[in-house]
C-alpha cells in the first residue's frame, strides 16, 4: 500500500465532519459519522474508515440516504424494539437503536433492537463498543450488498453479513471481537483495487464463475469466499435472519450497498445488550475476564508467531500509535478526499509528514 503521509485524527475529523455537512448532513449527525470513520482509522482497520466518505456522499447526492431522516419506533414490547431507520444516515439511526438497547436492557438486563431501512454503520465495534462502555456485552450483527455465494452456489445471495461482540472489561480482561462472516470485507478488495495491487491473497474471493482467484480485478467483478466454507456461509445466512427477515426488511438480493447508486442500500441490523450486573459484579467479570485472557495467552505461540494474540489486541496497539503519531492516509484515499473537498469548498489537513 502506497500512504501519502499522516494526518492527526482531529483534523481529519474536522474535515470529514465538513464535508458531509457541506452536502446536507446536519452538524449532529456529520460529528457522528466523522468520529465512526476515523475512529476505524485509529484502530487501524482502513477498510471501514475514512476511504467510505466519498461513497457517503455519493449515496446522499443520489438520493438513496435521507440526512434529515430521523427514524421512528415501530414496536417496543418487553426487551425488544423495532425500529425504521426511513433510509438516514446510518451512523445516526445505529446511536439511536444503540441508546434504546441499553435503556430497554436496563429494565429487563436483556434486549435486542432491530433496525431496518437503514444504511451503511462503519465498522460494528464501534456500536458494540458504545453498548459495552455502560457495563454490557454489546453483540452487534447488520445484512449487506449480496457479495457473497452460498455454500456450493456461484451467484451471489447474501453479505459479507458481520458479527462483533466487545465485553465491558479493560486492560488485561480486554476482548473485542469484530469480523466478517467472509474471509475479507469487501473494502479489503477495493482497496486493494484502488492501491493498484494486482492480486489479492489466494481465500478472498472467487471469479464471476465460482472459481477461487487471486487476480484484484477479477474478485472485483466475482464474489467473496465465506470465511470457513459452509460454516462461513451459514453465518451470514443466520446474520440475514436476525436483521433482515425478523425485521421485516430487506433481504439477501434485495439489498443495496455503499458501491451500488440504482437503488437505497435498505440495509437492516441488530443491536443486543446484556447487562452483565445481572449474572455477577463488574468487578467479579473483570477478573473472570483477565484470567480467561490470560489463560489463552499462556499458550505456547507456534512456529513462527512470537506470542498469542486475542481478539481485539492488535487493533488497540494500533490506536496508541496512530494517536500519537498520526493516522496513515493512502495516496488514492488523499486524492479522492482532496477531490470531494475542493468541489465542496472544504479546507483539508495539511499532514504531519
Amino acid at each position: 500500500m502506497a500512504f501519502s503521509f499522516k494526518v492527526r485524527s482531529s483534523e481529519l475529523r474536522t474535515c470529514v465532519r465538513n464535508i458531509l455537512q457541506a452536502v446536507g448532513v446536519p452538524s449532529e449527525k456529520a460529528e457522528l459519522v466523522a468520529e465512526s470513520l476515523v475512529a476505524a482509522n485509529l484502530r487501524g482497520v482502513d477498510s471501514h474508515g475514512i476511504h467510505l466518505l466519498p461513497h457517503y456522499v455519493r449515496q446522499i447526492k443520489v438520493g438513496n440516504i435521507d440526512p434529515l431522516a430521523e427514524g421512528h419506533v415501530v414496536s417496543e414490547v418487553g426487551g425488544c424494539l423495532l425500529f425504521d431507520g426511513e433510509s438516514g444516515i446510518g451512523q445516526y439511526i445505529s446511536k439511536v437503536c444503540c441508546e434504546h438497547a441499553v435503556r430497554l436492557s436496563g429494565i429487563h438486563g436483556l434486549a435486542m433492537v432491530v433496525s431496518r431501512a437503514s444504511n451503511h454503520f462503519g465498522a460494528a465495534a464501534y456500536w458494540a463498543q458504545r453498548i459495552s462502555s455502560v457495563g454490557m456485552i454489546g453483540l452487534v450483527v447488520s445484512n449487506a450488498s449480496p457479495a457473497v455465494a452460498p455454500w456450493q452456489g456461484k451467484d451471489g445471495r447474501v453479505g459479507t453479513n458481520p458479527l462483533c461482540v466487545s465485553v465491558p472489561s479493560h486492560g488485561k480482561g480486554a476482548w473485542l471481537l469484530d469480523m466478517a462472516t467472509t474471509t475479507v470485507a469487501m473494502n479489503r478488495i477495493v482497496k486493494a483495487a484502488g492501491s493498484g495491487e494486482k492480486s489479492i491473497p489466494a481465500g478472498w474471493a472467487m471469479d464471476s464463475e465460482g472459481n477461487p482467484c487471486t487476480d484484484t480485478q477479477q474478485a472485483l467483478r466475482g464474489l467473496l469466499m465465506p470465511l470457513g466454507g459452509y460454516k462461513g456461509s451459514g453465518l451470514g445466512l443466520m446474520i440475514e435472519i436476525l436483521c433482515g427477515v425478523l425485521g421485516g426488511g430487506a433481504m439477501s438480493t434485495e439489498v443495496g450497498g455503499v458501491h451500488i447508486v440504482d437503488r437505497p442500500m435498505n440495509t437492516s441490523q441488530m443491536f443486543m445488550a446484556i447487562d452483565v450486573s445481572r449474572f455477577l459484579s463488574q468487578e467479579e467479570f473483570n477478573t473472570r475476564m483477565a484470567r480467561l485472557v490470560k489463560n489463552v495467552k499462556s499458550s505456547r505461540p507456534a512456529h513462527g508467531f512470537e506470542e498469542v494474540l486475542v481478539a481485539g489486541e492488535p487493533e488497540w496497539r494500533a490506536e496508541e500509535l496512530r494517536k500519537s503519531e498520526g493516522i496513515p492516509v493512502e495516496v488514492n484515499v488523499w486524492s479522492e478526499l482532496l477531490k470531494i473537498a475542493a468541489e465542496l469548498e472544504v479546507p483539508v489537513p495539511k499532514g504531519i509528514s
